[in-house]
C-alpha cells in the first residue's frame, strides 16, 4: 500500500507538478492563442481557396483545369513539414522572407485548399447534368446556376468527409515548432526543458484537447446532419 501510494505521488510530482504548472501556464495559454488563431486562419483561407479552385475547374477551361489539377496533386503529395521548411528557410534566398506564423499558415492553407478543391469538385461531378441543364433552360446564367443550384448541393456532399481532413491539417499547426513558432507544442517543449519536468507537456496535451475536442464534436454533428440523402 505504501509502495503504491509512493508511486502515485512520484507520478503526480513528475507529470502533474502544481508548482511547475503554476509557473508555466501563462506561456501555455499564449501558445493556445497562437494555435487557435492559426487554425482558424488556415481553415477559413484554405476552404475559400479550395472553393474558388473548384469553381474555376468547373468552368472547363483546359489550361485552367490542368493548372488546378497539378496544384492539387502536388500539394496533396508533399508532406506539410517540407512545405513549411521551404517557405521559411528557402524562400529568403529569392527575397521572400516569411515569419514563422506566415510560413506555417501559408503551407497549411495551400494543403487544405488542395484537399478542399478535390472534395468540392467531386461533389460537383456527382450531380446529374440534367440539374444544370434544367436551371439554364429557365434563363439562369452559368454563374447563377453554379451559385444557386450546383454549389449548395456539392457542398452538402463534400463538407462532411472534408471535416476529417480539416482536423488532420489544423493539428499540423504543431509543425510550426520546427520554425520556432510559439504555438502549443513549441511552448510546452521549451517550458518542459527549462523546468526539467514533463508537466508542461501534459499541459500542452490538455490545451490541444481544449481546442480540438469541440472541433471534433462539431465535425461529428456536421457529418450526421449534412449526410447526403439520395
Amino acid at each position: 500500500m505504501d509502495s503504491t501510494g509512493s508511486g502515485l505521488e512520484q507520478f503526480a510530482f513528475t507529470f502533474f507538478n502544481a508548482e511547475v504548472a503554476a509557473r508555466y501556464w501563462p506561456d501555455i495559454a499564449q501558445g493556445m492563442i497562437v494555435t487557435a488563431w492559426l487554425s482558424a486562419a488556415v481553415v477559413l483561407a484554405g476552404l475559400a481557396l479550395g472553393l474558388v479552385l473548384a469553381v474555376l475547374r468547373a468552368m472547363e477551361l483546359r489550361g485552367v483545369n490542368w493548372l488546378v489539377v497539378i496544384f492539387a496533386d502536388i500539394l496533396r503529395s508533399l508532406p506539410p513539414l517540407v512545405i513549411i521548411i521551404v517557405f521559411f528557410f528557402a524562400f529568403p534566398f529569392i527575397g521572400l522572407s516569411m515569419s514563422s506564423f506566415l510560413a506555417t499558415w501559408l503551407a497549411l492553407t495551400l494543403v487544405l485548399a488542395a484537399y478542399a478543391e478535390e472534395s468540392i469538385w467531386g461533389g460537383i461531378q456527382s450531380l446529374p447534368d440534367g440539374q444544370s441543364e434544367a436551371a439554364r433552360s429557365t434563363g439562369l446564367s452559368w454563374w447563377q446556376t453554379m451559385q444557386s443550384v450546383v454549389l449548395p448541393q456539392a457542398l452538402r456532399i463534400a463538407v462532411p468527409p472534408l471535416t476529417n481532413r480539416i482536423i488532420s491539417i489544423t493539428k499540423n499547426t504543431a509543425l510550426g515548432s520546427v520554425v520556432a513558432l510559439s504555438e502549443i507544442l513549441n511552448t510546452s517543449q521549451s517550458a518542459s526543458s527549462n523546468a526539467g519536468n514533463p508537466t508542461p507537456l501534459m499541459m500542452g496535451a490538455v490545451a490541444y484537447l481544449l481546442i480540438f475536442m469541440p472541433v471534433v464534436a462539431f465535425s461529428r454533428w456536421l457529418e450526421t446532419s449534412w449526410r447526403w440523402k439520395s
